[in-house]
C-alpha cells in the first residue's frame, strides 16, 4: 500500500535530518515551548524535537505521529537520554482524545487532513485541553501557494475565523502570522493560535 503524499514528503525529509543529526526547534515549536508544562500532548510530533524538549524541562509528554521513522528515532533519543516521552505512530486523521493534557501542541498537521476531518481535528485538539490548560495550534492559512507537500485535494487551508471561533470563550495568549517564500516563487502562510482554556 502506498503511503499517503505527506507521510512520504516527510518521511524523506526526516530520514535526511535524522542522518544529519538535526534536531533544532524551528521558530514554532520555539514560541510553544514556554507553554508546554506539566502533561503534554504533542500532536503531529515529527521528529519529535518539541516534545524532548518539553520532557527536558520536566513535562510529561505524549507524541504520535504517522511517520514511523520519526517515531522511531524520538522513542531511541528518549529513551537514550531517560526522558518522560511516551510516543507511538499513530494515524491523526480522524483522532479523538480519550483523555486531556495541561498542553496541547499541534503544529503544522491539521491542513494536511481534507476541510472536515481538518476541522474536527481542530475540535479534537480544543477538547483535548484540560480546564486552565493551553492549546498551541500552527496551521497554513489561505493564500498559501505552496502546494508540492499535499495529496491532490486532501488539505485545508485555514481562515483566521475558523481557529479564533474553535477556542471562542478563551484566553488568546499568542496570536501571529508568518510568511514564508517557498520553491517556485510560491509562499507559505502560518498562523500560530496559542489560547488558555477557562480554569
Amino acid at each position: 500500500m502506498e503511503k499517503p503524499g505527506p507521510v512520504a514528503f516527510f518521511g524523506e525529509q526526516f530520514d535526511r535530518q535524522i542522518g544529519a543529526g538535526e534536531y533544532a526547534l524551528n521558530p514554532f515549536e520555539r514560541q510553544a515551548l514556554p507553554h508546554m508544562k506539566g502533561n503534554v500532548l504533542d500532536l503531529g510530533c515529527g521528529l519529535g524535537n518539541l516534545a524532548f524538549a518539553a520532557a527536558k524541562q520536566g513535562a510529561r509528554v505524549t507524541a504520535l505521529d504517522a511517520c514511523g521513522n520519526a517515531v522511531d528515532d524520538l522513542a531511541r533519543r528518549a529513551i537514550e537520554s531517560d526522558l518522560p516521552v511516551w510516543v507511538r505512530q499513530a494515524d491523526l486523521e480522524g483522532w479523538r482524545p480519550e483523555e486531556q493534557w495541561d498542553a496541547v501542541a499541534c503544529i503544522g498537521l491539521l491542513m494536511f487532513f481534507e476541510r472536515r476531518h481538518a476541522l474536527r481535528g481542530l475540535d479534537a485538539v480544543h477538547d483535548a485541553v484540560g480546564p486552565g490548560g493551553v492549546a498551541i495550534v500552527n496551521v497554513l492559512v489561505e493564500g498559501t501557494t505552496f502546494m508540492k507537500m499535499f495529496d491532490g485535494d486532501n488539505y485545508h487551508l485555514f481562515t483566521r475565523k475558523e481557529l479564533l471561533d474553535t477556542f471562542e470563550g478563551w484566553q488568546v495568549l499568542e496570536e501571529r502570522e508568518d510568511w514564508f517564500d517557498a520553491p517556485e516563487n510560491t509562499v507559505k502562510r502560518f498562523r500560530t493560535v496559542i489560547a488558555r482554556r477557562p480554569g
